[in-house]
């Protein structure tokens, strides 16, 4: 019988304090992530956004243009853990 592996919890946390113009993406694992892409679809514009490595507490500032964000967007963060393990999520406004 093989071992199961745990839940990986997603180690982003959204700030919103800025919002609805920007928009923080907070590395709240106890771990690194690395290579990280953020789109979005549906309306509006997103200043594209890429870095190769989040420490732990560090965050990245999302800036999006549009009208009706609210309802009509969805970003996807894609990124890699330390282990190479590629990873997708997606979040609303």
């Amino acid at each position: 019988m093989s071992e199961t592996a745990t839940a990986y919890p997603v180690p982003f946390q959204i700030d919103r304090t800025r919002a609805p113009r920007v928009h923080r993406l907070v590395n709240v694992a106890d771990e690194s992530v690395l290579g990280i892409r953020i789109s979005l679809l549906g309306c509006g514009l997103l200043v594209p956004v890429a870095t190769d490595r989040l420490e732990p507490g560090e965050a990245l500032s999302l800036s999006v243009i549009a009208a009706e964000l609210t309802q009509n967007a969805i970003a996807v963060v894609r990124w890699f853990r330390p282990t190479r393990e590629e990873f997708l999520w997606r979040f609303s406004f």
